[in-house]
């Protein structure tokens, strides 16, 4: 096993708190509102096999997972380890929800996060956006490239691998190995540029939403209305930002129209809710303390 600088104790305590942060950011995703075609407490979007309740369980299920990929990034882990822990969190995901998909893309993304994050810790270094990217792109960058290059060469095993094959959009394993781009260049600048400004956090998540969804392949987009489904759904994210975006009196009910829009196409940008996620995080971990969402079951039953 590889040695680490830092000792057990301070890696133990590295997962306890970057799990937990990674439960709170997925949970702030949830309550967020207005979010365009996605489940929140207040309704659930364009979904009608899913609400609120089951993100909680699925967040129960996964709250172990996130600090065993820290550990496994703490040991230097291979990819094959790192997804077998995912495929091992994903069955745990799916026998809570009834066999509903609610984290998937959050169990590739901010596992990948963690596992990067856990390396850091182990080896004493600062955890920082430009670091974690690095670490990421250098330790399982290659793996996740072969990994996207052998899904290419096979018959599409997803809803997300097929649309993203029929169109030649990137899926959500390119991203990975590219080292999640709009993640780190859209969505976390969206994201700590609105906090710069003062804006409260509902605002700032909301832009940082409304910018991703602007630009991210969205695979979830395409299957649900083909890809007139994607060109509408960054069409009417680029007007709310050219509107002035989550600023203004109004932010509000015009982001619940476009909300509505969504609703009455079957639209539901889960590869862009996926992103603020791992955005909340990295904003958390790297920078200024994530604001406690809401008092919740979820966050007070944390162990």
């Amino acid at each position: 096993m590889p040695s680490t600088c830092q000792p057990p104790q301070s890696i133990e305590a590295a997962a306890f708190r970057l799990a937990r942060e990674a439960v709170r950011a997925l949970y702030a995703e949830l309550v967020l509102e207005p979010k365009p075609g996605l489940v929140s407490l207040r309704d659930t979007g364009s979904h009608h096999d899913m609400d609120a309740g089951h993100f909680v369980r699925s967040l129960f299920a996964l709250r172990h997972y996130f600090a065993h990929m820290v550990r496994a990034g703490a040991r230097q882990a291979a990819f094959d380890e790192l997804q077998a822990l995912g495929l091992q969190a994903e069955a745990r995901m799916l026998r809570a929800t009834g066999g509903i998909n609610t984290h998937r893309g959050a169990v590739f993304c901010l596992g990948l996060l963690c596992a990067s994050a856990g390396w850091r810790v182990a080896q004493g270094l600062p955890l920082h956006a430009e670091g974690l990217r690095a670490t990421l792109c250098r330790r399982w960058g290659p793996a996740l490239s072969e990994r996207a290059a052998q899904v290419r060469r096979r018959p599409p095993a997803s809803n997300g691998q097929r649309a993203a094959r029929a169109h030649g959009l990137r899926s959500a394993g390119d991203e990975a190995a590219l080292g999640f781009p709009v993640l780190f260049e859209v969505c976390l600048p969206a994201l700590r540029q609105a906090r710069r400004a003062g804006w409260p956090d509902r605002r700032a998540r909301v832009q940082a939403l409304f910018a991703t969804l602007a630009v991210l392949d969205d695979t979830n987009l395409v299957h649900r209305g083909g890809i007139e489904g994607l060109h509408f759904a960054r069409q009417q994210a680029r007007g709310f930002l050219n509107q002035g975006g989550a600023q203004g009196a109004d932010w509000p009910e015009r982001a619940r129209a476009i909300h509505a829009q969504f609703v009455a196409r079957r639209l539901s940008p889960g590869g862009a809710a996926d992103l603020l996620g791992a955005a909340c995080w990295l904003d958390a971990v790297t920078g200024c303390p994530l604001a406690d969402p809401a008092r919740s079951p979820v966050l007070e039953a944390w162990s």
